[in-house]
């Protein structure tokens, strides 16, 4: 892996909510609001900077409905679900990452 192919993967996953984000679209379309509430910490400010990231690197499509007032729902893109299998990856290596971190703490202090 070269640094421009580490400083792409940075900008798509990088930083603290991004992962948030995708996580939660990948249950389906969501409206700005549902994100805001269901992204425990994160601001309104930094949830449309990342959001619009997103959308500027084609993971996530951003659409709006002639509302009153507008509606704003966002999803995954087809770029977008092929990252899917690579994040149930990292969660699978960091559920057993975490229990080998207990073990070894559990060991420590037997």
């Amino acid at each position: 892996m070269n640094v421009s192919d580490l400083q792409f993967i940075l900008q798509v996953l990088g930083g603290k909510w991004k992962l948030h984000i995708l996580t939660n679209l990948y249950f389906g379309k969501k409206r700005f609001k549902e994100l805001e509430r269901e992204i425990v910490g994160i601001s309104p400010k930094m949830l449309i900077k990342e959001l619009k990231d997103l959308e500027a690197i084609g993971i996530l499509r951003r659409q709006t409905f002639n509302t009153v007032p507008i509606t704003v729902e966002y999803s995954i893109t087809k770029e977008g679900s092929s990252l899917k299998p690579v994040l149930d990856k990292i969660r699978e290596w960091a559920i057993d990452y975490k229990v080998q971190l207990l073990k070894l703490s559990a060991d420590k202090t037997s």
